[in-house]
């Protein structure tokens, strides 16, 4: 073999070879960009159940907490002013949540929970102004409950849209029917 076959295989086999160890290492960050990338997508399109409802729920009191302060009108359902059944179907038809427009009707939707139970999302009704009526005649929607102190947003016929406490408070506590948890992903009022 002469020197200038050896010089070309030898330039030939390095050729090869590192044209082999770039394809060996491409694939390899091929396969690792593609390992990540199924994991990233994993992660993102199959959050648990219940930090996409926490988050679906995050998003509908931060929506919420935008109209504080808009004033009480009654029958009112725009942000120029809310009763509270229409301040509560107000929020939720921005999701296209579709409920009743009354708080004796908005009551009949989701599931009853305990007050001990309560959660962000979660819908409390009570009595009107008259503490010895038996019906719903307002509804609130629970923005906080940290070490059992529950809060709610709502309209207020004395001060519009405000967060209010309810452990505690005279006014509130005594007028308390229940509480409903809505199925936000399929609303729909019980078959009676």
């Amino acid at each position: 073999m002469s020197v200038l076959h050896r010089i070309l295989l030898v330039a030939l086999i390095g050729f090869f070879n590192s044209a082999f160890a770039q394809t060996t290492v491409g694939n390899t960050q091929a396969d690792t960009v593609r390992t990540t990338s199924a994991t990233t997508t994993s992660a993102v399109t199959s959050p648990q159940p219940t930090d996409s409802l926490s988050e679906y729920v995050d998003e509908i009191i931060l929506f919420a907490k935008r109209f504080i302060g808009t004033p009480y009108h009654y029958g009112g359902g725009t942000p120029s002013g809310f009763d509270c059944s229409g301040f509560i179907n107000y929020v939720m038809g921005n999701f296209g949540i579709k409920l009743s427009r009354s708080a004796p009707g908005i009551a009949e939707f989701g599931k009853t929970v305990k007050l001990s139970e309560l959660q962000p999302g979660d819908l409390m009704f009570f009595k009107g102004s008259n503490v010895n009526a038996s019906g719903v005649g307002h509804v609130a929607m629970v923005v906080e409950v940290v070490n059992g102190q529950i809060k709610f947003i709502h309209s207020s016929t004395s001060r519009g849209v405000i967060i209010d406490s309810f452990n505690g408070s005279r006014y509130y506590v005594p007028r308390y029917i229940k509480a409903k948890r809505l199925d936000y992903g399929g609303i729909q009022p019980p078959k009676k």
